[in-house]
């Protein structure tokens, strides 16, 4: 099962880089964030599947295809926001970490924009008169 190897990996990453941290501070941060990467990597596969996956139920359902690449590049920067603000926080910079988190919600919202326009002119349209 691949989760008991992220968590095996992750763990064995935790106990070295808490060992490390007393002697080399500097290695453990870049420790836990080369495993971080890894453990990342380690899940692309199944992310292009859920992609895919979502991909062909768009195309069977007649969703227009920039709706759902919209959604998935807000999805993409809010994992991506989320990973560089733990990292950050692991590192002992919340300051930054909480400017991540709003660039991100930032972006997001910018990204959602068109879609929330079609929604509401959808619901201004089913309204009579």
């Amino acid at each position: 099962m691949e989760i008991l190897q992220i968590v095996g990996i992750a763990l064995t990453a935790t106990f070295l880089a808490l060992i490390i941290k007393e002697q080399k501070p500097a290695f453990s941060s870049m420790l836990v964030i080369f495993v971080s990467i890894v453990i990342f990597l380690f899940l692309v596969e199944q992310i292009y599947e859920i992609i895919r996956m979502l991909e062909r139920i768009a195309i069977n359902a007649n969703v227009n295809m920039v709706y759902l690449e919209t959604i998935l590049k807000i999805i993409g920067i809010a994992y991506i926001a989320e990973f560089g603000a733990q990292i950050t926080k692991d590192a002992g910079q919340g300051a930054i970490a909480a400017k991540i988190e709003m660039a991100g919600k930032i972006l997001i919202l910018v990204m959602a924009i068109p879609i929330l326009t079609v929604i509401i002119e959808t619901v201004i349209s089913l309204i009579p008169s």
